[in-house]
């Protein structure tokens, strides 16, 4: 499937038209961002490895019956993905204490939470994402009832799953950030599951293995989501 027109940039992917006007392809791409965009920078391969680790959890995702935009790997760059009309509610599953919820709360990062916690977000950049609850969504005509209720119980289901699947190869899943779309009037996973969207924590050390690693210049960033794609490959890169 060949690039058409270029459709639109974001903070670390490039979105092209097909010939297929239902599907597009997405080029991942080095550029890191933090702190609504205050801090800017590359990560050397960063749109190739997380093009394949999106692509992973993806595919595994696919095989527990979760659907989502991904169609197939195109190459170390690209994937063809469905055109999802996107939904303007971000969603962030916590399992630990970390970044906002930290400051909100007053409790040290790290902390493991009772249950899963699901949080809303306005997908504004100009707003830089304000924290929304269900009331606002509803008043503000972002999703229905119905919609808002699957992209709740999809989003459990699939931290559900990742949170076995990682802790298998000693990697906590402290939280990640989740967004939907509609597709022929079906709620889908879009976006992509990565480094740059969860933050993901070695079991034994603590270690960070995500983008914080970017954002608290703590070093050591391509190794950090190198290692993460190492672990879910088996090595096989």
């Amino acid at each position: 499937m060949e690039r058409q027109a270029f459709l639109y940039e974001g903070k670390a992917k490039r979105i092209y038209a097909t010939a297929d006007p239902d599907l597009v392809l997405v080029e991942y791409k080095d550029d890191a961002t933090a702190f609504d965009g205050e801090k800017k920078g590359r990560i050397a391969n960063k749109g190739i490895l997380n093009n394949k680790i999106a692509a992973h959890f993806f595919e595994l995702l696919a095989e527990q019956g979760v659907p989502s935009h991904f169609v197939r790997h195109l190459s170390e760059r690209e994937m063809l993905v469905k055109k999802l009309q996107i939904i303007k509610v971000e969603v962030v599953a916590r399992n630990r204490v970390a970044g906002s919820l930290s400051k909100r709360l007053g409790l040290d990062e790290g902390v493991e939470l009772s249950r899963p916690v699901l949080e809303f977000y306005y997908k504004n950049d100009e707003l830089h994402d304000p924290l929304i609850n269900e009331y606002h969504i509803y008043a503000l005509k972002l999703a229905t009832k119905e919609e808002l209720q699957q992209i709740a119980e999809q989003a459990l289901q699939i931290n559900e799953i990742l949170v076995k699947y990682l802790a298998k190869r000693d990697i906590i899943l402290a939280d990640m950030k989740l967004e939907f779309g509609l597709f022929n009037g079906e709620v889908l996973l879009g976006d992509e599951i990565s480094p740059d969207t969860c933050r993901f924590w070695d079991a034994n050390t603590m270690e960070k293995l995500d983008k914080d690693r970017f954002r608290r210049d703590l070093g050591n960033v391509e190794k950090a989501y190198e290692e993460i794609l190492s672990r879910l490959t088996g090595g096989k890169n």
